[in-house]
């Protein structure tokens, strides 16, 4: 019988598979609105029906009161609105000068504390091992935007030391991740882009981020897996030097800045895409019908292949329980998904 984990295989493959697989996360109002919807008693997690498993904790935060946290590079961020993310209070190198930066240790035991429990217990998931904030989010959290801007102009051999520090740690990482669990791929989260393109341009893009996803990605390919790249806004014009230096999905493929059928098209067996349901239109401001309509039109677009289906960012707390809702039952509606089940 064909698995989750073989479906997203084939699918990633560009390989037709028995169904197009999905996987959709949801922000903590969102899940507390869903949850009250169906009733404290229903399991959430086997309801949605996640065809991927994340493990890994290179993100790990910590409580310091007073609803801040901090993470493991010592950034600090207030989460008393933004409940998921947060927003960054001070600056770890509030100068340009290296020796402000202490890097963690990427043998750090709870970064793979539990990984290897947690995949023996849903074998049939694609497993993915998950490095957030990975290259120039990680850079300007720790040095601020602006600042981290002004530096690639005046001050470019400091962003290059500041990314080899932070590209050295991520490989470090991946490299224990590949040799200690049975995981399929590597997920790196990068946001570079707002709606209107690279935050940096594309000539500061590939002076300073390429040469970094390449040693990145390779080390993921040199061992056989899949390699991911979450990286909000328009920066599809990134696609044709992510292919070359060996990515194979590409999400959040936002249809607000992106011709998400056209993409599809033209990336088919050479990018795989996740994501593409609207999360800024019609997820929360659609009918049900509406989301149905386009979650349908997706499966349409995916069923040859190349494509994990999810809406383009986790759902936010504005969408109505009934919308999830009616994205789940197309999902579930699938043929081959609903026979197998």
């Amino acid at each position: 019988m064909t698995t989750s984990r073989d479906c997203v295989r084939l699918a990633l493959d560009h390989r037709a598979p028995p169904w197009v697989p999905w996987s959709i996360s949801l922000t903590h109002q969102a899940r507390a609105r869903l949850q009250q919807h169906v009733g404290a008693g229903v399991d959430l997690e086997r309801m949605i029906g996640n065809h991927i498993r994340g493990v890994g904790r290179a993100e790990s935060f910590s409580d310091i009161g007073d609803k801040r946290v901090r993470d493991r590079w010592n950034v600090v961020w207030n989460r008393s609105v933004d409940e998921d993310i947060g927003v960054i209070e001070g600056r770890v190198l509030p100068e340009p000068d290296m020796r402000l930066l202490s890097p963690p240790d990427p043998a750090a035991a709870d970064i793979y504390a539990g990984a290897a429990e947690a995949l023996a217990a849903t074998p049939d998931l694609f497993r993915v091992f998950s490095v957030g904030f990975s290259l120039y989010e990680r850079a300007w959290t720790l040095r601020g935007m602006e600042e981290l801007m002004t530096d690639m102009i005046e001050r470019p051999a400091f962003v290059d030391a500041l990314l080899d520090a932070i590209c050295d740690w991520n490989v470090a990482v991946v490299s224990q991740a590949l040799a200690t669990l049975d995981i399929d791929a590597v997920y790196f989260g990068d946001d570079w882009g707002a709606q209107r393109g690279l935050l940096m341009g594309p000539k500061r893009w590939r002076r300073f981020i390429l040469p970094r996803l390449r040693r990145m990605y390779g080390a993921v390919r040199a061992a056989g897996k899949y390699q991911f790249i979450h990286s909000c806004g328009d920066v599809d014009e990134c696609f044709p030097d992510l292919v070359d230096a060996g990515l194979s999905c590409f999400n959040p493929f936002q249809p607000e800045v992106m011709d998400v059928a056209a993409l599809q098209r033209e990336w088919h067996g050479r990018l795989a895409f996740h994501g593409g349901l609207s999360t800024q239109r019609t997820l929360p401001h659609g009918t049900p019908a509406e989301v149905a309509a386009e979650t349908d039109a997706l499966l349409v677009r995916g069923a040859q292949g190349g494509y994990i289906c999810s809406p383009a960012h986790a759902i936010e707390g504005d969408v109505p329980a009934e919308n999830m809702l009616a994205m789940l039952a197309r999902l579930q509606a699938q043929p081959g998904w609903a026979s197998r089940n």
